[in-house]
C-alpha cells in the first residue's frame, strides 16, 4: 500500500511538472496585450484597459510573485460600515481576489504565485478583479459564487443605505 500511494505521489509531481504552465512575465505580458483594449508596458509592469476600466499588473520572477489590480475609491472617502462590509467580502464574495487599500487607494487585488500560474488563473484573475470593482458598493462579488456566513446584527433599527448594503452579505 505504501509503494501505490509513494507511486500515485510521484506521478502526480511528474504530472504537474510536465503540464505546468511555467509563467513568466513575457508570457503574461503577451496575455495581458491579448486581453486588453489598451496597454503600457515596461519590463514587468502593465497598466491596460479592459471595458473602460484601468489595470495594473506587476510581476517579479525572483520572488516568484505576482498582481493584478484596479483602482476604485480612495480610501479616505470609505466609512467604517463600509470597510466593515469589504471585509467581510474578502471572506464571502470576493473569492480569488481581494479588496486592500495601498497608498490612499482601495484595490481589487489578485495575487498569486507568478510561475505556477495558467493561462487560464490569468483570465479569471482579470475577470474576478473587473467584477469585484464593479460590484463594489453592491454584491461586492468577483464571481457568481458565494460562501453563505452569518449576517451581522443590527444594533441600530435605522434603515440606511449603508445598513442595506451590509445587510445584504
Amino acid at each position: 500500500m505504501k509503494k501505490a500511494f509513494l507511486l500515485f505521489i510521484a506521478c502526480s509531481m511528474l504530472n504537474t511538472y510536465c503540464y505546468s504552465q511555467k509563467m513568466n512575465p513575457t508570457k503574461l505580458g503577451t496575455m495581458l496585450e491579448t486581453i486588453s483594449d489598451s496597454i503600457v508596458s515596461n519590463t514587468s509592469q502593465w497598466r491596460f484597459i479592459i471595458k473602460n476600466t484601468p489595470f495594473v499588473a506587476i510581476a517579479d520572477s525572483t520572488h516568484n510573485r505576482m498582481r493584478i489590480m484596479s483602482p476604485i475609491i480612495e480610501s479616505n472617502n470609505l466609512s467604517e460600515e463600509l470597510k466593515t462590509a469589504l471585509l467581510m467580502a474578502n471572506f464571502h464574495t470576493a473569492l480569488d481576489v481581494k479588496y486592500a487599500i495601498s497608498d490612499g487607494i482601495l484595490w481589487s487585488v489578485y495575487i498569486h504565485p507568478l510561475k505556477e500560474l495558467t493561462e487560464n488563473q490569468v483570465l479569471d484573475a482579470v475577470s474576478q478583479v473587473y467584477y469585484a470593482k464593479v460590484n463594489f458598493g453592491t454584491t461586492f462579488s468577483s464571481t457568481s459564487l458565494v460562501f453563505p456566513g452569518k449576517k451581522p446584527k443590527k444594533e441600530n433599527p435605522k434603515s440606511t443605505k449603508k445598513n442595506k448594503l451590509i445587510d445584504k452579505m
